[in-house]
């Protein structure tokens, strides 16, 4: 997408005015995004961006800027601009490009720059919709959602890198909404990975809007939720959200470096239950969080965060490294040319067990089964959170008894790890979006369910 000598030029202009590191991040992505609105299309959105980021490094000091030009003269001028106030002798020189070829083990086939499908994403949702629907009259409407995109990437940088990638994401979301004329009450269902349209064959419309519709109509009919400290079942897929948000985000040398995180010094240590194993892997074929490269440039891999309860490793960038001394991890991500990257997590999760949810709901005698989450809040630095849980069921006496609403999770990340007793085998990994200083990435979160012993719910009953 960019002229080597071009890309040539702008790093040696950027090494001549004092730069320890120069790199040159190039990005066109392609997107379409159809959405409905129960038996209606609501809109089509197509469009494309292309932009370039150039990150000059001056020690552990990183000037960041942008453009949509690609002209020689509009490149050089941005560099002198960041420079500006750094400037110095010359104490690097750039090294030849070497071109690196990616294997790519996410091949995807029905992609935008092809077709984007739009009618079949229709048929899609609006048989999702007619499932949805016909589960009851309580159901009064859905949102259906079909994302695709196609992002190709390139970067060049003054340690003689030169590659790039193309990404192909695609995700289909159904929400429904049941009601009964004084409540309301909602449910979801999605499916996504790094494809092309072919997911379709994996996928159906039955299972989509019958699943949304499911979770609707049980929590419109919930009791409310008892609060207080008590043993909590959290489900498998999306369940990992928790994880994800209030311990990976602080295993990140982002948070780590600044020792904003409360296991900035803990390395070796046991920070959870034996029973725990965590793992950030970029490698997984064809999952939403996948990537062949990071946004560095640098393949991806599979990292082991926890091992028998004990942190063996943070998510580690190219200044992360630098700033901590730990080896890089392939974990450098930006949401697109517009940020400059950081370290990041891909398919984040906790590793399957031996245990099965009869025993865990047997070995409570009052407590909850969170066997959906939702949204939260996090506080950076320490893991403090507040999740809602999207369905949940009240249990007693080692059953579960009704459904509940309105309950939410309240503890910080470093303590649910120690509270893990049980891991079940059933693991499944779900598709979010994750915001940081680096903007907002696909990443999964997983888990098979699990039991943690003691922690606060927060309920209206």
């Amino acid at each position: 997408m960019l002229n080597t000598s071009t890309a040539d030029s702008v790093i040696d202009h950027a090494l001549s005015l004092g730069a320890d590191f120069a790199e040159i991040y190039i990005e066109k992505n392609e997107s379409n995004v159809v959405s409905t609105l129960s038996t209606e299309v609501k809109s089509v959105e197509s469009g494309i961006n292309f932009g370039i980021g150039l990150r000059l490094v001056y020690g552990t000091k990183v000037l960041y800027g942008y453009t949509n030009k690609i002209e020689l003269d509009e490149l050089r001028r941005i560099v002198s601009e960041l420079a500006a106030k750094d400037l110095r002798d010359p104490v690097s020189s750039a090294a030849n490009f070497d071109f690196s070829e990616v294997k790519d083990i996410h091949h995807a086939e029905k992609i935008l720059s092809i077709d984007s499908e739009v009618e079949s994403k229709i048929k899609y949702l609006l048989s999702a919709d007619r499932v949805a629907r016909a589960a009851g009259n309580q159901i009064s409407q859905t949102r259906g959602t079909c994302m695709q995109r196609e992002q190709c990437i390139e970067i060049f940088n003054s340690e003689g890198l030169h590659t790039g990638d193309t990404r192909n994401y695609i995700r289909a979301v159904m929400t429904a909404i049941a009601s009964d004329g004084g409540e309301q009450a909602t449910g979801s269902w999605n499916d996504g990975g790094l494809m092309g349209w072919e997911i379709l064959d994996g996928i159906s419309a039955e299972k989509t809007g019958e699943e949304a519709a499911r979770q609707a109509l049980v929590n419109l009919g919930a009791k409310p939720c008892p609060s207080g400290r008590m043993p909590v079942i959290i489900g498998s897929g999306f369940g990992g959200v928790i994880f994800h948000e209030a311990c990976g985000h602080l295993l990140e040398t982002t948070s780590v470096a600044k020792k904003a995180s409360v296991f900035h010094d803990q390395m070796g240590e046991m920070i959870a239950n034996p029973i725990v194993n965590a793992v950030d892997d970029g490698t997984m074929t064809k999952e939403w969080g996948s990537i062949n490269i990071d946004d560095e440039g640098m393949s991806t891999q599979r990292t082991q965060l926890i091992k028998d309860g004990k942190l063996v490793s943070f998510l580690v960038d190219k200044i992360g490294a630098e700033q901590t001394g730990f080896a890089r991890t392939g974990s450098g991500r930006r949401e697109s040319y517009k940020y400059a990257p950081a370290s990041r997590m891909r398919n984040t999760f906790i590793e399957p067990g031996k245990d099965n949810l009869d025993d865990m709901v047997a070995s409570i005698d009052k407590g909850i089964f969170a066997s959906h989450m939702g949204g939260g809040s996090v506080q950076p630095g320490t893991g403090e959170f507040n999740f809602a849980v999207t369905e949940g069921y009240y249990i007693e006496n080692g059953k579960i008894q009704h459904p509940v609403k309105a309950a939410t999770l309240i503890s910080t990340g470093p303590a649910v790890l120690k509270e893990i007793s049980m891991v079940g085998s059933d693991f499944a990994l779900a598709c979010g979006m994750c915001g940081s200083v680096s903007g907002a990435v696909p990443t999964s979160v997983g888990q098979a369910t699990l039991k943690v012993d003691d922690i606060l719910v927060g309920g209206n009953a």
